[in-house]
């Protein structure tokens, strides 16, 4: 198996997980956060849905440069509008990675603000970053939720709001 059929394989089976954990973000609830440092749980919601797009930049460019960056995240009103952009972006990052191949994904990626560089490595190393964002984040999500009293699924086998079988 190649590194990208790794990527590939990991970002198809964490998708139905993260379908059904985006599926139970209340509404009316978007703006609401557990601490005045965690960002809302809209925010929250939008960057997991956005996640799987990082692929696609990360591949298509070589470096994010914070300074004069001009992204404007799109506005969530919806449930079908969460799930529209996850599955957008899902398909951006699957697609970006059927069209590149191993030789471009040894290119340094740079993350920077101006002049400062906060990272630069392999762009295979950013895409593994990129999937591990969409787990631990679908996680803080679970937190979220729990806190919310919204029953959670299981990711990994059964959640503790779900019947286990013994």
């Amino acid at each position: 198996m190649t590194i990208i059929q790794l990527f590939q394989q990991q970002l198809n089976n964490e998708a139905p997980t993260t379908r059904k954990m985006l599926a139970l973000v209340p509404m009316d609830k978007l703006d609401w956060n557990p601490h005045p440092k965690s960002m809302p749980l809209g925010h929250l919601a939008r960057h997991i849905a956005e996640l799987p797009s990082w692929i696609e930049m990360t591949i298509d460019t070589n470096e994010l440069n914070f300074e004069g960056m001009d992204f404007k995240p799109q506005p969530i009103t919806s449930s079908e509008e969460l799930t529209n952009l996850f599955e957008k972006s899902l398909q951006q990052g699957l697609d970006a990675l059927a069209k590149t191949n191993e030789a471009q994904l040894d290119e340094i990626w740079t993350l920077r603000t101006g002049d400062t560089i906060h990272s630069a490595q392999p762009k295979y190393s950013v895409i593994m970053m990129s999937l591990s964002q969409i787990i631990h984040h679908r996680a803080q999500l679970g937190v979220y939720l729990r806190l919310l009293d919204i029953p959670i699924p299981g990711s990994y086998g059964p959640s503790a709001d779900e019947p286990h079988s013994m």
